[in-house]
């Protein structure tokens, strides 16, 4: 029935900011009451294997928060223990809840959604979990307001560890803004690690008009590039890909509209470094110490960090673990004052180095002609 519903309205067209807006809460908080009530599997697309101690957890959360689950990937840093997390879109709170669990009772855990029956749903639960994990108190607390603008919200600058998202800033209308947000409430040397759906392209008006496609998060698709651009203006690093999935449109009517488009479920991570840090190339040694990483800690697809191994890293993936909360498992020293250093005699991956998703994704796609170089006709608008 849903999808019935939802196809009828195939020509409609999304108003503008507002309009995304209202519509985006209207999928949500009408239409969709639980996982399978989602046209297209687009946001049940897992972007990284998750270790089993994060399995046990989200085995506790309650069914009724889990049921109303629409995310692309689950987000589940590493290193967490007494962090302060944000989590944008936090829709019914489960991975809220799950967090809540590996920060501890001395970290904390913010949600923020726009959508008045999910944020209902999560705030249902609180004492529930606070009592199940059993904490003296909640370290969980949910917040109904946008997430282009979290000082409407409440939320102070220099305020989170970490930043979450799952599947929810392709909704967004002004990304930007999201990250800029982000970045303002992130505290010097923060994270943040989000799982998102990304075009091979830019996509043309008849897709970003489209509101069952916006809805199931095709149409507010980012052109992977352009999140390399957005974050540098907004100050972040590099944006590092941690994981990455092709996913495919299997509905014969939606999949007619989308083409030849590609897309796929991708994490990134993102951080805010300090400007007095310094910039230069090091070499690093993990010692092992975060939970559930003892052997390898897999930061991105570029660096794996085996315990005890000296590895040379660039100058900005130094300066990362150096100011971030990833300092106390790491010894770093610039390659100058150490005597042997893993690598050293090769070229070591620099931050301008960008890995496509769709490449990594799809091997023998390497060389071929993206979709977006013959479906863009219009020399104004950017292509691959």
């Amino acid at each position: 029935m849903a999808q019935q519903q939802g196809h009828g309205e195939s020509s409609s067209e999304c108003p503008g900011e507002m309009g995304i807006r209202e519509d985006v809460k209207d999928y949500y908080g009408r239409r969709l009451q639980k996982t399978e009530d989602l046209v297209l599997n687009m946001c049940v697309t897992p972007a990284k294997p998750l270790p089993n101690y994060v399995r046990d957890v989200l085995k506790a959360v309650h069914e009724e928060v889990s049921s109303k689950y629409y995310g692309c990937g689950l987000v589940v840093p590493e290193c967490l223990e007494n962090c302060w997390i944000l989590d944008l879109g936090s829709g019914s709170g489960r991975d809220c809840y799950m967090l809540s669990k590996l920060v501890g009772e001395r970290g904390h855990v913010t949600g923020i959604d726009m959508t008045e029956g999910q944020i209902q749903v999560a705030q249902k639960f609180i004492e529930y979990h606070t009592q199940l994990f059993g904490f003296s108190k909640p370290n969980v607390e949910f917040l109904q307001g946008y997430i282009e603008n979290l000082s409407d919200a409440g939320l102070k600058d220099n305020s989170f560890d970490i930043i979450i998202s799952n599947c929810v800033i392709n909704l967004s209308p002004d990304k930007k803004a999201v990250l800029k947000e982000a970045y303002r409430v992130l505290k010097d040397g923060g994270e943040m690690y989000f799982s998102d759906i990304y075009a091979d392209c830019n996509l043309p008006e008849a897709i970003r008009t489209h509101k069952i496609l916006w809805g199931e998060c095709l149409g507010g698709a980012l052109w992977w590039k352009d999140l390399f651009t957005i974050a540098e203006e907004v100050g972040f690093s590099t944006p590092h890909l941690a994981a990455a999935k092709r996913i495919s449109v299997t509905n014969a009517e939606l999949k007619e509209i989308v083409g030849d488009f590609k897309f796929v479920s991708a994490m990134y991570r993102l951080f805010k470094i300090p400007a007095s840090c310094a910039k230069e190339k090091c070499c690093v040694t993990y010692n092992g110490s975060i939970r559930g990483f003892k052997e390898k800690l897999e930061f991105d697809v570029n660096y794996t960090f085996n315990e005890g191994e000296v590895v040379t890293v660039d100058e900005e993936v130094a300066a990362i673990l150096q100011a971030s909360r990833f300092a106390r498992a790491f010894s770093i020293k610039p390659v100058g004052k150490v005597a042997a250093c893993s690598g050293e005699d090769t070229p070591t991956k620099s931050k301008g180095t960008i890995v496509d998703p769709f490449k990594l994704t799809d091997p023998s796609a390497a060389g071929k002609t993206s979709s977006c170089a013959t479906a863009c006709s219009v020399p104004s608008k950017k292509c691959c």
